[in-house]
């Protein structure tokens, strides 16, 4: 099936000509390296088992509200505009991307909440009127977040981490900025107040990191907030990843939606196409998966030997946590609940316990949580009916990981209720008698629908052991001609991070007059 596209963006000529590429999967990273492919001179096809474009970032429509799935959060807005520049087209002419003020809110359990805004001297009045000793210390976090955005994001992020020199020249600049510590390490380290520790270190959660274990390269965060913004694209994310089916039918290049990938195909060491369920063969002369890089070598690769990323390996490597996201519109709310706007994040009384028992306690499910609250209807009308709210609510939960702890058949809908009676307590009251269309997804529904080993929401979690050269490479190390783009490849989880794997993929592939000349 087709992705709806306008029909005058399809060039029968172009899809003739160039050698072909095949996209497993149209997430982001799988669209971006599309788009990256179409300008290198490929003819693409992109296959996702969705009937939408997007993956992760797509959205689901139910009773005239529109639910984005996953990623809110807009950061960065050059890498889109430099994707589009890439491709000859203007990305503010086909995406509205408009900017958030403020980010977010933290509501903290004793009814204190932390304002996070782009303007520095703004946020410097918030951290004074939360802990005035900890002023400071916290401008020496933004200056040490700083030197980590232009290590870490602009110069580690943005190459290929292939090779074991690409790493051994950067270890001296690990040490220097201790990426020993970890991300609370480092927030402790400047500020005292438990608070703002949390307000400065629960950012690796966003891409399925534990605060207290990946390395503090990732308080990059902080800077690349404050330097950039954050937006959010008017329609969600998916109007994002429909803007970017766009350029790739404009391009020439094929989507093909509800057709899965069963098999990458290989002779003589290379990729050559790739089998669909239904058995038809396609055959190419590059692959590119934006499959989960566990889910490719170990059921799309499977009847090829691996020597690294082996079943063994995969099965000791760290997973991110899952995710329970309940997606529920409200009635007649527009005007209610003034003080809780686009983004929130709502604390339970513990932070360091839950996480331990998010990250490390996979049999068991705490009875307290702290959840993520998205109300784009407050930002953009268009995603709820007139008058009425869309919501979502995100909670981190154990993954699937060594089995299935939680029966999330069984425990799914109990849950939901506890979400939805934690969120009227603390934040929303009366939400019980406006809920509307309701409907959520558990770590199993990442497994089926997105094909996420053990559940997990953001593939393998950033560690350090488990990021740069140590995380599987954007060109493959079992397989020749085949590629990886996404969160489970370099440089990792994130929408920036997404759409930059694109961008190294295009410095490793050959441009395809090179391909055909041979």
């Amino acid at each position: 099936m087709m992705t709806r596209v306008d029909p005058e963006l399809a060039d029968e000529a172009a899809r003739a000509r160039g050698p072909h590429a095949i996209v497993i999967g149209a997430g982001l990273g799988g669209l971006a390296a599309a788009m990256r492919l179409g300008a290198k001179g490929y003819r693409v096809t992109v296959i996702d088992k969705l009937d939408v474009p997007g993956g992760r970032g797509s959205a689901l429509w139910m009773d005239g509200h529109r639910f984005d799935l996953g990623p809110t959060i807009v950061t960065v807005p050059q890498i889109f505009r430099e994707l589009w520049a890439a491709c000859g087209r203007d990305f503010d002419a086909d995406v509205n991307l408009v900017p958030m003020d403020p980010f977010y809110q933290i509501v903290f359990p004793d009814g204190e909440r932390f304002t996070a805004r782009q303007d520095t001297e703004k946020m410097r009045a918030e951290v004074a009127r939360l802990s005035p000793g900890d002023l400071a210390g916290y401008d020496r976090f933004l200056k040490d977040s700083e030197k980590r955005y232009w290590f870490g994001f602009e110069n580690l992020g943005r190459k290929p981490m292939n090779k074991w020199w690409d790493l051994i020249k950067v270890l001296p600049v690990f040490g220097l900025h201790r990426a020993d510590r970890s991300v609370y390490a480092h927030a402790a380290h400047r500020v005292k107040d438990e608070r703002l520790r949390m307000a400065l270190s629960f950012h690796p959660l966003f891409i399925g990191g534990d605060p207290f274990n990946v390395t503090s390269t990732y308080i990059l965060v902080s800077y690349l907030e404050k330097e950039f913004g954050v937006h959010y694209a008017m329609g969600g994310v998916a109007a994002i990843a429909q803007a970017m089916a766009n350029v790739v039918a404009g391009q020439g290049g094929l989507m093909r939606m509800e057709t899965e990938v069963d098999e990458i195909l290989v002779k003589d060491g290379r990729a050559r196409g790739v089998k669909l369920a239904g058995g038809e063969v396609i055959p190419a002369d590059i692959v590119v998966s934006n499959a989960d890089s566990g889910f490719t070598y170990q059921r799309l690769l499977r009847n090829h030997k691996r020597k690294r990323w082996t079943d063994r390996r995969l099965d000791r490597t760290r997973w991110s946590m899952g995710l329970f996201v309940w997606y529920f519109g409200t009635k007649g709310t527009r005007d209610m609940w003034s003080d809780v706007g686009h983004h929130t994040v709502l604390n339970g009384p513990r932070y360091k316990g839950l996480v331990r028992d998010i990250f490390f306690r996979t049999d068991h499910l705490a009875a307290d949580m702290s959840l993520y609250i998205h109300r784009p209807s407050v930002s953009d009308p268009s995603c709820a009916p007139e008058g009425d709210d869309t919501f979502y609510a995100l909670s981190p939960v154990p993954n699937l990981h060594d089995g299935a702890p939680v029966d999330w058949t069984a425990m799914g809908e109990r849950y939901r209720k506890m979400v939805q009676d934690f969120m009227e307590e603390s934040l929303l009251p009366g939400l019980g008698e406006r809920v509307t269309a309701s409907t959520y997804f558990t770590p199993e529904t990442f497994r089926d629908r997105y094909r996420s080993p053990h559940g997990a929401g953001f593939s393998m979690e950033p560690r350090i052991l488990q990021s740069a050269n140590f995380r599987p490479h954007n060109v493959s190390e079992e397989v020749g001609g085949l590629y990886l783009v996404g969160a489970g490849t370099h440089p990792g989880a994130g929408l920036p991070s997404v759409i930059t794997s694109a961008e190294v993929l295009a410095k490793l592939v050959p441009d395809a007059a090179h391909v055909a000349a041979e």
